[in-house]
């Protein structure tokens, strides 16, 4: 019999098989992780896919409620909720925001009607509302702060009037989270948590995103006020002023180009963290798959467990019912 080589350490017999490696794994994904994005839009029993997003479409409300309906089945506890609003209806101030009847306040209040058990997240941005296009109100070629703040507060109290159970700041502008928390208390919605884009990258990744919502900016870019993909310690900074300014769960978006953000973010900050799996990343994953050169399936578990892996505690991705029905198998 052939002596073996002594070798002190042998970490492959963890690798043995199915088995073990299900008990030494140290990272799981479960469908209790994941937030599931949709696009509302005007209408009844519409359906309008986006091109450049294998799967998704945009969807009219009552097509919300029953996708909200099969995310309660599946485990899935929360949904994010991005409107497409027409051109009409938009100015620079981004009035229609909060108007008490708009689109995405009567898709919140439908739902927390419909679907208790789903918790409702609203996006807090001038973007889908404004001619400009921008996150915040335009004055001349700059993109105005503390003018812009009234506006994403009033967005916020009219989300938590309609019985969002977070509003969710993806503007960047300095000081919003404790604006809007001010705000929020003032009016009487002190249980409306906030869920802040702390870290919003200036990204080529929102590519998708912003044919979806047809939101991209008239003119110039968003440079000024989302982050330079350059920088970890300008995070940080964010991160912890958000924190301080009584945010409830921080966020960083993009995830996979910024893992290393999450996982500095997880050491530094004790609040729940959440990472957005954006549009441009969903979107690789499918055309890579359907030029036969990956498998998509196994690149989504893949993706969204290195997400969790670096800290995430939930996940905001496109592929949310499709991980969930994979766990429920």
């Amino acid at each position: 019999m052939k002596t073996p080589v002594r070798i002190p350490q042998r970490p492959r017999r963890n690798r043995a098989h199915s088995a073990i490696r299900s008990l030494v794994r140290e990272t799981q994904i479960q469908a209790g992780d994941l937030i599931y994005p949709l696009f509302v839009m005007e209408g009844k029993n519409k359906r309008v896919p986006i091109s450049s997003m294998k799967d998704q479409s945009r969807l009219s409300i009552d097509l919300i409620v029953e996708t909200a309906e099969e995310c309660v089945d599946l485990g899935i506890p929360a949904i994010a909720l991005f409107p497409v609003i027409d051109d009409a209806k938009k100015d620079r101030f981004a009035k229609e925001s909060a108007n008490p009847k708009g689109l995405l306040q009567e898709c919140i209040s439908t739902l927390k009607a419909k679907v208790p058990g789903i918790a409702v997240i609203g996006d807090v941005a001038m973007d889908p509302y404004s001619t400009d296009g921008h996150d915040g109100l335009v004055e001349g070629e700059e993109i105005v702060n503390d003018e812009t703040l009234p506006i994403l507060a009033e967005m916020s109290i009219a989300q938590a009037r309609a019985g969002a159970d977070f509003i969710a700041p993806s503007d960047m502008m300095d000081g919003r989270i404790g604006y809007i928390r001010r705000a929020l208390d003032d009016a009487g919605f002190t249980k409306t948590g906030i869920i802040s884009y702390a870290a919003k990258y200036a990204s080529s990744f929102y590519g998708p995103f912003r044919e979806a919502l047809d939101s991209a900016p008239r003119s110039g870019d968003k440079k000024t006020y989302q982050m330079d993909f350059a920088n970890k310690r300008e995070a940080l900074r964010e991160i912890v002023l958000d924190a301080e300014q009584g945010a409830d769960v921080i966020m960083i978006k993009p995830a996979l180009a910024y893992l290393d953000v999450i996982a500095a973010a997880r050491s530094r900050v004790n609040l729940p963290i959440a990472a957005y799996q954006v549009s441009g990343e969903y979107a690789m994953i499918h055309a890579a798959a359907e030029r036969g050169w990956i498998d998509a399936e196994k690149a989504m578990e893949e993706s969204l467990t290195s997400i969790k892996r670096a800290g995430a505690d939930m996940i905001l991705t496109y592929f949310a019912l499709e991980m969930a029905r994979k766990l429920s198998r």
